[in-house]
């Protein structure tokens, strides 16, 4: 499965450099970037230990609330603020943040070449005048902040599409690699909460279209077309980490079963279907769509349809990562108590 991995990593950089170098269809562009980040992120997810940030069915719940009040902030910003004070704002915070997330994406790569000193000696590095802050940080990952810092600079001097397209895939891939929804449970409330979410913003209002139009920031793809009018198709981020966690918690079910990947396989396909369906209807009816009006019921329902089929509904349900965290964290714990 390595080598699945790996060719999967390559061909999204293939993918994503040869719009530099020859045309590319928009259309199967998203298509491919997005399922490629989605399975890249899936199995960089599939550690000895679950994701460390886990989600509560209260949080879920909450999420379409909390994102609409973010979503409505920002819209009432750029309407009120001028358009390019609120974007220089926020290319100040997404440099910092890309520059994190860049260099955790392409650690495991630059690891293999490092001394293993550089890799596992923890340097700290406290705040002048405020001890109490502190970071820490391997010369490994010093070294991987390097190409991170040079694409944010250069995204932030010249806003280029490729420079917006690797932060935002470094941002998906780490979305998906550290987030776990927990249980199959928290995943269905979080994801219809958001089907209904993406639906009344993107139809009833003009909010989500307005805000994509005027955030300035790599919280979307942009695939370059030939229409001089719409240089750009665009994706957001949200359409490959909200789906993206839920099919990474298909592979992990699959992984602590130990019979193969026949789960996470059904939840890939349904985002594919899903995704497909979104741009064949945006392009027939020319408009806007909210992608996870497609994508939230092929995936649930072809996973659902599998599960049935199977006879593991049961199983399914009753997975639970946050009790697998805890309970290894409490041998951990017992563990460290003996050596001492």
């Amino acid at each position: 499965m390595k080598n699945t991995e790996r060719l999967a990593n390559l061909a999204l950089l293939g993918l994503t450099l040869a719009p530099l170098v020859v045309k590319v269809d928009p259309n199967l562009n998203v298509v491919l970037t997005a399922c490629l980040t989605v399975f890249v992120g899936c199995f960089r997810s599939v550690k000895p230990t679950p994701p460390s940030e886990t989600m509560s069915n209260e949080h879920a719940m909450r999420f379409p609330l909390v994102g609409s009040a973010m979503l409505l902030s920002l819209f009432l910003l750029f309407k009120f603020l001028s358009k390019d004070l609120v974007n220089a704002v926020l290319t100040c915070y997404f440099f910092v943040l890309g520059i994190v997330a860049l260099s955790a994406t392409l650690l495991p790569a630059i690891k293999r070449f490092l001394p293993n000193h550089w890799n596992d000696d923890l340097i700290v590095w406290r705040f002048p005048y405020i001890r109490s802050l502190e970071v820490e940080f391997t010369r490994s990952q010093l070294v991987a902040a390097i190409p991170g810092t040079f694409f944010c600079a250069w995204y932030a001097k010249q806003k280029h599409w490729l420079a917006n397209n690797v932060l935002g895939l470094a941002f998906c891939i780490q979305g998906i690699e550290m987030l776990s929804l927990g249980s199959f449970k928290t995943g269905a409330i979080l994801l219809v909460g958001l089907f209904f979410y993406d639906i009344f913003w993107v139809f009833f209002t003009p909010v989500m279209v307005s805000v994509a139009k005027s955030f300035d920031a790599p919280i979307k793809l942009l695939f370059p077309t030939a229409d001089a009018t719409r240089p750009y198709s665009m994706l957001g981020l949200g359409d490959i980490v909200i789906p993206g966690i839920f099919v990474a918690l298909a592979l992990r079910f699959d992984v602590s079963r130990g019979n193969g990947i026949q789960y996470f396989k059904s939840a890939f396909l349904g985002y594919t279907v899903g995704l497909v369906l979104t741009i064949f209807v945006m392009n027939w009816f020319q408009a806007a769509q909210p992608a996870l009006l497609y994508i939230v019921p092929a995936v649930i329902g072809f996973l659902a349809a599998h599960v049935i089929w199977k006879g593991d509904v049961k199983p399914l349900l009753e997975f639970d990562e946050s009790k697998t965290s805890s309970s290894q964290e409490d041998g951990d714990g017992k563990l460290s108590k003996k050596v001492e």
